[in-house]
């Protein structure tokens, strides 16, 4: 006991500008205070940092996810990783729930970067030791770090949610060829169906959606991906289901970026509801009455925990495996 209490005193949370109400939610379900940080600019804008605090042999969490705008916030992530290191943190674990950039994660073009590793091999070198993420764009971008990772999962908290909606008849619509496995997992979880948005991209904004693989008709359809942008993808989907007889479209998307004509696309859309997590925090530009925002700070704070502790974080897994 004396030693858990010893860890628990060692044990600091920081954030940048990135997303700070989810660094706090996090802080509250550990019941530890954030760490005195000032991050801000200098008059020509570049970023300025200063840790107001001893953090000499802490074990640290940055809490810092590489949203829009993705060049400030990543490079707040890296300036705070180095500080840590010179600081002489313990151990330094980059707590990003959203990883941008996760995009571009092969050359499947001519002439074209990889930056999901390019953004891997920044994080590892400005002095992370760990990263803890949710719910990866590609699987494959867990290989690109030469440090540990921890991939963690939103599903139970979407699941938590749908069961207490009580939903008739649903069936589990995949948006696209490659998020089957992360479908087939849900589906799993909710004893549903599963089903298949076979589409063809006409360019990287936007998708004509080709016909769907699987029993819609008369089912509550639950589309599942990873992150949504202009959503183009999922209201074409939404609006290819409910011609094919879907009585009613949700949608469960972990990271929502929601950028240019989205909120005006969700609005008009087929959707009933989009349901997505905090690991982006929405301004009041990029609220709407259809969006319901779900915290990962219960999952965080759990893996974080474990984590400092040395324990296994397997279980926060159960369920993903196909």
């Amino acid at each position: 006991m004396a030693s858990r209490r010893r860890l628990s005193s060692e044990l600091t949370i920081m954030t940048g500008n990135a997303n700070p109400a989810l660094a706090r939610a996090v802080c509250r379900e550990l019941k530890v205070p954030l760490a005195d940080t000032m991050v801000s600019r200098f008059s020509e804008g570049e970023i300025r940092l200063k840790i107001n605090e001893n953090v000499r042999g802490k074990d640290v969490f940055v809490v810092q996810p590489t949203c829009p705008p993705a060049n400030d916030n990543l490079m707040e992530l890296l300036i705070m990783l180095d500080a840590l290191r010179r600081a002489s943190a313990r151990r330094v674990t980059a707590v990003v729930p959203y990883y941008g950039y996760a995009r571009q994660d092969r050359k499947d073009q001519p002439r074209v970067p990889i930056t999901a590793k390019l953004v891997a091999n920044l994080i590892t070198t400005a002095g992370a030791n760990r990263v803890l993420t949710v719910d990866l764009h590609a699987g494959q971008i867990q290989g690109f770090f030469d440090i540990p990772l921890d991939h963690l999962f939103a599903v139970t908290v979407f699941e938590e949610y749908i069961r207490r909606k009580r939903l008739k008849s649903i069936v589990v619509v995949s948006p696209d060829v490659g998020g089957i496995k992360m479908a087939r997992a849900y589906a799993k979880r909710l004893r549903a169906d599963l089903a298949i948005v076979d589409k063809r991209r006409d360019s990287p904004e936007a998708t004509a959606v080709m016909h769907i693989l699987g029993e819609v008709k008369g089912k509550t359809c639950l589309l599942i991906d990873d992150l949504i942008a202009t959503g183009s993808s999922l209201v074409e989907a939404a609006a290819a289901l409910k011609r094919r007889g879907a009585t009613s479209v949700l949608a469960c998307v972990t990271h929502p970026v929601l950028s240019g004509p989205a909120i005006s696309r969700i609005a008009s859309s087929a959707l009933q509801e989009l349901i997505v997590t905090d690991t982006i925090p929405l301004d009041a530009k990029r609220r709407h009455p259809k969006i319901t925002v779900l915290s990962v700070a219960p999952l965080l704070s759990e893996a974080i925990r474990r984590i400092h502790y040395e324990e296994s974080i397997s279980t926060l897994f159960d369920g993903m495996q196909s």
